[in-house]
């Protein structure tokens, strides 16, 4: 199925679209850099403790992990929107096996 066909489709509602979860969170996790982003940021926030900002260095934690969360979490909706909007991403998807496409 083509791109175009596939927009098409979709904007119809005459197919059903299924996205990998776990490899669609390992995908935008690898292209954000997120372990590269994380680290430091766990890092400052137990350097905040240990220096006796308890509180401030749990919220930077704290906010780390919400934002590993988050990523994850909606991985699978940002595959599918990049899906549909570059023709390039669905091939690549598809190819990949994050994106199957059944009518």
């Amino acid at each position: 199925m083509t791109h175009a066909e596939f927009v098409a489709a979709y904007g119809a509602g005459r197919l059903r679209t299924a996205v990998d979860r776990e490899a669609a969170a390992r995908m935008v996790s690898a292209r954000l850099m997120l372990p590269f982003v994380l680290l430091p940021v766990f890092g400052a926030g137990v350097a905040l403790a240990l220096l006796g900002h308890l509180v401030a260095g749990v919220a930077v934690f704290a906010a780390a992990l919400a934002l590993r969360f988050a990523v994850r979490r909606t991985a699978h909706g940002f595959v599918l929107k990049r899906a549909l909007e570059d023709e390039r991403f669905y091939g690549e998807a598809v190819a990949a096996g994050l994106l199957r496409i059944s009518t």
